[in-house]
């Protein structure tokens, strides 16, 4: 008989903490979860879309931000990465979504939003 399924655990935050981003994915594996994150560790999605101007860049954005959306309705929780307890608009946004569709939030450092 198979286990249990593990607990998804959504990974959130700013994108210029690319190291604690990886760090985390790595200890929430380590402790049997499967994480969903960011689309890169090796750079920021602004670099990544640094060739798409204008309008273009912005669409890629906007699908980037609901793709992560749709990365927290198929988490069972969010870790929000947030060195030095920073956390930006897009993750407050994030938080939120997640907040309102019952999914428990928590912080590598104390969460005061």
């Amino acid at each position: 008989m198979v286990g249990e399924r593990p607990r998804v655990v959504c990974l959130c935050g700013s994108v210029r903490f690319l190291a604690e981003f990886d760090a985390a994915s790595l200890a929430e594996t380590l402790a049997g979860r499967i994480v969903l994150s960011v689309g890169s560790h090796r750079q920021r999605d602004e670099d990544a879309l640094a060739h798409p101007t204008g309008t273009e860049r912005d669409a890629a954005l906007d699908r980037l931000g609901e793709l992560y959306l749709r990365k927290i309705d198929l988490a069972d929780e969010v870790l929000v990465i947030n060195p030095g307890g920073y956390v930006g608009d897009s993750t407050r946004r994030e938080i939120a979504y997640a907040q309102q569709t019952g999914k428990p939030v928590r912080g590598l450092e104390p969460l005061t939003l």
